[in-house]
């Protein structure tokens, strides 16, 4: 059996199960770029740069097969200010208490890079999210379901943190981590995917 031409340049369980819902066949390789930030860089510029240095990055690897490379990041923004994944309880507990009863976007970066043709596209949406009041003990209890731990911003919407979200503005599966709607268009246009045969 051939190895599948798509490689998601990722080790994010909830990109692989966006994909794996919809019946792609691809393979998972995780990148190993770095993921600093740079002085003076936005929070769109970072997560675009991101997003292409993973699909490049390993795309660059002779010993991997395939020809369209998916690179993807997700962050969590509030007044300007990046939320990332909380080292500890005590900055989980921070971000939590910063995001309640309040709006944030989210903000994921895709590129997508065709090894053959070396064509790359990429591009930033941003979903816009508000949070309910959560009380201490909500956000207590959470943070001991060990849930918030791995996560930009302290949640995760398609999880136990789906039950903070009031309302969103935007593409759901951008918050999960990854723009889909935008990624299979592109995939669609390069020819990697005919889902629907449209």
């Amino acid at each position: 059996m051939s190895k599948p031409n798509i490689v998601l340049a990722s080790g994010s369980p909830r990109r692989k199960q966006m994909l794996e819902n919809l019946g792609i066949e691809f393979s998972v390789i995780p990148s190993s770029a770095a993921e600093d930030e740079q002085p003076g860089e936005t929070p769109e510029q970072h997560v675009l740069r991101l997003s292409v240095a993973k699909a490049k990055e390993v795309a660059g690897r002779d010993d991997i097969r395939g020809r369209w490379f998916i690179g993807s990041d997700t962050i969590v923004l509030q007044n300007d200010t990046i939320l990332g994944k909380p080292v500890d309880s005590d900055a989980a507990t921070r971000m939590l208490r910063a995001l309640s009863g309040s709006d944030h976007h989210v903000l994921s970066g895709y590129a997508i890079f065709d090894r053959q043709t070396g064509e790359l596209v990429a591009d930033v949406v941003a979903t816009r999210v508000h949070f309910r009041e959560l009380t201490e003990p909500e956000i207590a209890g959470y943070i001991a379901s060990g849930e918030p731990m791995d996560k930009a911003g302290a949640y995760a919407i398609q999880g136990k943190g789906g039950v903070f979200v009031e309302k969103i503005d935007g593409s759901y599966n951008n918050v999960v981590g990854m723009p889909l709607c935008q990624v299979i268009e592109v995939l669609k246009r390069m020819g990697a995917v005919d889902l629907f045969g449209g």
